[in-house]
């Protein structure tokens, strides 16, 4: 019988779920996040066994919406999911799915994945960078994800605004957006709103691309619907001025599919 492995993309909104051989993805499936992690690790349970029809996998990646500790075993931090943290994240997935996992956090595998399979593809240095429910980010160097302490929280970085300093995430996120306007991110049809957006993206990639000096910066989450990406373009040009040329800007191609993707190429890299 052929080995089977299931990959994982939990996000602060959405779980994506999805049966692989280890060469591909076979069959996939999506669905609401729950905040209680009891009651998410239950779901999760029975969303496996339907999608792996009873047979236990191989192994499985999960990439997480949040902060892992260095033993890689359960979340130190994770602002759309804080019933989890410091839950025993591990330990629930091996005893209630499968016995070998590997965890990552969520933005860096759907990095991975595009920078093997998506727009990323081809360059030595890809900085990736999701605006979504929350913003994560990762450096990605000649297709592996970079070297680390506890992992990259660019949504973190503080930026200085109107003489405010203020957490990249609590400027620009969705959950951020929300709280604003009152409004799911999507409806919200205020000019205002997203030419603002553009404005903070293009602070936060003046930061990145000094900091990591990329070959090229990919941006994905739901968010980058609705944001100009020639208006953050504009907004850079005018910001970053050390650099003679600006790395290519480009819109994830994998979209929602790159953490799934991401995890497929690490259970590939951690396998063996």
């Amino acid at each position: 019988m052929k080995a089977m492995y299931l990959l994982f993309d939990i996000g602060g909104t959405h779980t994506r779920i999805a049966l692989s051989d280890g060469k591909t993805i076979l069959k996939k499936e999506k669905y609401k996040t729950l905040k209680k992690f009891s009651e998410s690790m239950q779901l999760i349970h029975n969303k496996s066994l339907k999608l792996s029809e009873g047979k236990k996998p191989k192994a499985c990646v999960a990439g997480i919406a949040g902060l892992l500790g260095k033993n890689r075993t359960k979340l130190i931090g994770a602002p759309n999911l804080q019933d989890w943290v410091n839950k025993p994240l591990k330990n629930t997935l091996q005893n209630k799915i499968c016995n070998k996992i590997f965890l990552e956090n969520d933005a860096a595998l759907a990095g991975l994945g595009e920078a093997i399979f998506g727009a990323g593809h081809g360059y030595k240095i890809v900085a990736f960078l999701t605006v979504s429910t929350g913003i994560g980010g990762v450096k990605i160097v000649n297709g592996k994800i970079d070297a680390h302490s506890l992992g990259f929280e660019p949504g973190q970085q503080v930026i200085s605004l109107d003489g405010k300093i203020m957490k990249l995430e609590n400027l620009m996120s969705g959950t951020a957006l929300e709280k604003k306007y009152g409004r799911k991110p999507p409806d919200i049809e205020n000019s205002k709103a997203w030419d603002d957006e553009a404005k903070y993206l293009a602070i936060a990639l003046n930061n990145i691309i000094v900091e990591w000096s990329p070959d090229v910066v990919v941006l994905g989450g739901a968010l980058m619907n609705k944001i100009s990406l020639e208006q953050v373009k504009h907004n850079l040009k005018n910001l970053l001025k050390i650099k003679t040329a600006i790395p290519p800007l480009t819109i994830s191609k994998l979209g929602d599919d790159a953490g799934l993707y991401g995890a497929l190429e690490y259970l590939k890299q951690n396998l063996n």
